[in-house]
């Protein structure tokens, strides 16, 4: 593994993506007077580290989190002095997180409107999305806090739920053929339910992460974090072919939840606001839509990032929603 590959692996590991998911872990669910400031320093983190933190920020965050255990601040110390590092060797290096997610000017970019709000549960930390026969499926992450779900679109309310195993990080999901396959992020293993009851009935392992799932009715469509989408073999889940996402041939990575809508692979990029529209053949991203001011900035403060994407084929209605969001919207594709 060259030099290039290695950084990429450790900042990975050191993401944003990784260092939220542990506070939400450890830190998100105090009580009391802690709640309002976790959620204020929470919100604080998600910002700052959209970008690489400055060293007073990273002293500011850690000597700013009194009443919390040694252990959690350390961690958080740590990991944001690693970023840090590992961020200036990017540099050095020429290889620049932020280029590599940048589109070209050359692309057509979409705006939104929204045509109705949705209640959504805020202690979701959504993972897939799908829209299916008038129901809702929802997969959510976090260690001990994962699950599939059937919501009720109108009021949030979850009607059937199944926890997956604390070991287990889940991730995206689909429904296909009667089946719900769900992706875990680091364990390496799709678990397959019967989508109306919920039981197990087989599971399938996988080399990498996992991340976004969706299907084309053929294939099962997975990402992995990467620029990668790997299209699969829905009773054996071996690989058939895989892409690399490009927008005027620089490769897009961070490629997460996925839906297929109208021939075309919608994937939201991890830790932004925007979704890529791609061709399943070429990987070529033909568009972008920007879903920047969904929530308010009061909102935002206990919310994280945009992701979850769901399509109503028969209404033709597109569904939108994020990690610990409030709500879930209807939106409606307009140009800028």
């Amino acid at each position: 593994m060259g030099l290039a590959a290695r950084l990429r692996s450790v900042r990975r590991d050191l993401s944003r993506h990784a260092l939220l998911s542990a506070w939400d872990q450890h830190v998100a669910r105090p009580s009391g007077a802690r709640r309002g400031r976790s959620v204020r320093l929470r919100g604080w983190v998600s910002a700052r580290l959209q970008r690489r933190p400055t060293a007073r920020e990273s002293l500011i965050l850690v000597t700013g989190m009194v009443g919390y255990p040694v252990s959690v601040k350390q961690t958080v110390a740590v990991a944001l002095l690693a970023g840090t590092l590992v961020g200036a060797a990017y540099h050095w290096i020429g290889i620049d997180a932020a280029q590599q997610r940048t589109a070209s000017q050359s692309l057509p970019t979409f705006g939104y409107s929204v045509v109705r709000t949705y209640p959504h549960d805020r202690d979701a930390f959504t993972q897939g999305l799908q829209y299916l026969d008038g129901q809702l499926y929802e997969g959510t992450g976090l260690r001990g806090r994962s699950s599939i779900r059937r919501v009720n679109l109108q009021t949030g309310a979850v009607s059937q739920r199944l926890d997956l195993d604390r070991p287990h990080f889940g991730e995206g999901i689909t429904v296909l053929n009667g089946e719900l396959f769900q992706l875990t992020w680091q364990s390496g293993v799709a678990f397959v339910y019967d989508s109306r009851t919920f039981d197990l009935r087989r599971s399938f392992r996988y080399r990498g992460e996992g991340w976004g799932l969706t299907h084309d009715r053929t294939h099962l469509i997975m990402s992995d974090g990467t620029d990668a989408l790997r299209f699969l073999d829905p009773a054996t889940f071996t690989e058939q072919r895989r892409v690399r996402v490009t927008a005027d041939g620089v490769p897009v990575r961070a490629l997460n939840e996925l839906e297929y809508i109208n021939g075309e692979i919608w994937t939201n990029i991890w830790g932004t606001d925007r979704v890529a529209r791609v061709d399943p053949r070429s990987g070529h991203v033909t568009a972008w839509v920007d879903f920047s001011g969904l929530l308010t900035q009061q909102e935002r403060l206990s919310a994280d990032v945009l992701n979850g994407i769901a399509y109503d084929e028969a209404g033709d209605r597109i569904f939108v929603t994020g990690k610990l969001w409030p709500k879930l919207f209807e939106i409606r594709i307009v140009p800028r």
